[in-house]
Parts: structure tokens; C-alpha cells; sequence
């Protein structure tokens, strides 16, 4: 672990249980070895970058009719991670796994009239628009169907989303508690554990707000939802009818759509859900065609990695949401997903 993320326990009345029962979870000391991640938890037009990176490499933007400055990304993250000592002072966390996208270059006053080939580094500035990024609880953990999960803590920052030309206001940031498949790393993210704006004018603000929704996240309620999805099978024809009405559903009249749930994966999302179905080396169709609602929400939740940033939880939150509906659809015909069964 670099030594810019050793991290002192923070004393707290609060601690692990307020998410997992003792007796179905162990806790070990702050020596957790650290789960090693096959693949990043988001691809698209991703890069990865350190928190060392965004400290020493990027200039931060500010409010340009007062000059105050923003939130930065780094502070969002060591934001999080304080709020993840407070709640879980005997947990050892491992380095932020950060990804950003849609850099926005620049240069210094003295490289007016250089040409770009020319300019040296110093002369460079740049930051990045989007930064998404996840910090895992090694200690925390559950398997569902041989797939091991770690709880993890992340956030979603879009400063495209902020009004840069006006003056300073309340910023808007995305978190999430949830779970990683570590079998493919695709996040799981529920709608309790999920904010999908936090307004914050101040660090100390955000995070009591990523407190509270760490402190509100029923851990043993989302793994029963997951748990309970193997109870569900899906046969090839269902598997079809479903993969033909989700490329339908964008294309439906507005009444009509307004009278089914949301679903907020598109035709290249869905596109990748039919070819894992058939390639997928973890969550692929059985030797009859089958396929459990488990290993089809890791489907949807891998088709997810090809989001932008600023769409990617929304979108995992939704898969979820669709899966259980999906789920309750199979037994109950009078349900509104029935729809895409029928």
C-alpha cells in the first residue's frame, strides 16, 4: 500500500456490524491481504490514474466569476476515505482503484506563443472532466454462487456537471456502498446503498453525507436480494424474448414506455448481454440453454463497463432494479416487467 494512503483508525461509536451480522462475517486486523482485481470495474474511454497522479499533476478548476475553487477530485476521494475509517476504525482499506476520462488540457501564461509540439511539461496543465473510482473493505466479504464479493465504497464526480462560469455554489457528487464480483469486477450497487446527487459546498459536508448513506445501507438485505436471484432461471426463449423487447423498448411511443419500468441500457449494452450469453467464461448459458437470474444480472452488469462515467451507475443501479423485476416476472404475470417476457 503506498504510504500516502496509511490510514490511522479514527475512533467512532459506529462500526462493521451496522452492515453485516457478526456471526455470518469475519473481521480481520488491518494486515488484510489485498483481493487482487482481474479487470478494472469500469472500461469505456477510461484511463487508470493515481491519487498521487491527480495531487501533483492536475490543476483544479474554480468558479470563474468569484474565483473560488472546487471540490478536487482527490479531496473527493480522501473525503470518502475518511468517512470509511470513521464507520469501519478496524478495517484495512486497499489504494483507490481510480479512473477518469475527458481531460481538459492547458498551459502555462509564460507558453502563450509556443507551438504545442514544443511545449515542456511544466508549460502543461491539464485535469480530468470525469473521475469515478472505488476503494475496497477486504475484510468484508460474501460468496453467491462460488462468486466471491468484497464490499466497496466508491463515488462518480462529472464537473462537466457543475456551472464552471458562474459563481461558487453547491457541487454535485455520486456514491455508492455495495459489492464487487471479484470473479469479473463488476460492481454491485443497490438502490439503498446509491446517491445519486450529493450536493456539498464543503469537504466536511460531503462527508457527513457519505456517512450517513454509509450508515443507512442494509448490506444484509442487498445480499439476500442477490442470493435470492438464483432461485431464477431463465430458459433460451425467455433469455430471447427478453434481449428482443429490451432493443424494442427505446423505440416504443411515449405513452406506451411510460407504462413500463425503465430500463436504461442501450442497443450496444444489450448487444454485449447476447454475445456473453453465449462467450462469457463465468456467466454463460448452460449445456440446455438456462441461465440463472444471478449470472444474468452479472451479464447486464458487465455490458455496464462500457458506460461513460457520469452514466455508469445510474446504470448499475438500474440493472439490478431490472433483474429483480425480471426475477418476479417468471412467477407473476400480472407484474409490469411481464413485458419483456411476453
Amino acid at each position: 500500500m503506498e504510504t500516502e494512503l496509511t490510514l490511522k483508525p479514527v475512533k467512532s461509536e459506529q462500526n462493521a456490524p451496522i452492515l453485516l451480522k457478526q456471526e455470518s462475517v469475519v473481521f480481520p486486523s488491518r494486515s488484510t491481504p489485498k483481493i487482487v482485481a482481474k479487470s478494472p470495474f469500469i472500461e469505456a474511454n477510461t484511463e487508470e490514474v493515481s491519487l498521487s497522479h491527480l495531487k501533483e499533476k492536475c490543476v483544479i478548476p474554480v468558479f470563474t466569476k468569484d474565483n473560488e475553487i472546487t471540490i478536487s477530485h482527490q479531496e473527493f476521494i480522501e473525503t470518502v476515505i475518511s468517512a470509511i475509517t470513521t464507520i469501519f476504525p478496524n478495517e484495512a482499506i486497499e489504494t483507490p482503484e481510480i479512473r477518469v476520462s475527458h481531460q481538459i488540457k492547458g498551459r502555462t501564461p509564460d507558453a502563450l506563443h509556443i507551438p504545442a509540439n514544443a511545449l515542456q511539461d511544466h508549460q502543461r496543465t491539464s485535469y480530468f472532466e470525469r473521475m469515478a473510482f472505488i476503494i475496497r473493505v477486504p475484510g468484508i466479504t460474501e460468496t453467491i454462487n462460488g462468486n466471491k464479493l468484497a464490499l466497496t465504497i466508491g463515488g462518480v464526480r462529472a464537473i462537466n456537471q457543475e456551472n464552471l462560469y458562474n459563481k461558487k455554489t453547491y457541487e454535485k457528487f455520486k456514491f455508492f456502498i455495495g459489492f464487487q464480483n471479484m470473479v469479473c469486477c463488476n460492481l454491485c450497487v443497490s438502490t439503498d446503498g446509491y446517491q445519486s446527487e450529493i450536493r456539498a459546498m464543503t469537504v466536511l459536508d460531503l462527508e457527513d453525507k457519505t456517512i450517513q448513506t454509509i450508515a443507512s445501507y442494509k448490506a444484509q438485505e442487498h445480499l439476500k436480494t442477490m442470493k435470492n436471484l438464483l432461485d431464477y432461471s431463465l430458459t433460451e426463449r425467455d433469455f430471447a424474448q427478453i434481449i428482443g423487447k429490451s432493443r424494442l423498448y427505446n423505440y416504443l411511443p411515449k405513452k406506451e414506455k411510460s407504462l413500463i419500468p425503465e430500463l436504461l441500457l442501450n442497443d450496444g449494452h444489450i448487444n454485449t448481454v447476447a454475445k456473453d450469453y453465449y462467450q462469457d467464461e463465468s456467466f454463460c448459458r448452460n449445456a440446455n440453454g438456462e441461465i440463472s437470474m444471478w449470472e444474468f444480472y452479472n451479464l447486464l452488469t458487465g455490458s455496464n463497463k462500457t458506460s461513460y462515467i457520469d452514466t455508469f451507475l445510474e446504470r448499475g443501479v438500474n440493472a439490478f432494479d431490472f433483474s429483480k423485476g425480471i426475477s418476479k416476472a417468471l412467477s407473476d404475470s400480472n407484474s409490469n416487467y411481464a413485458w419483456f417476457l411476453s
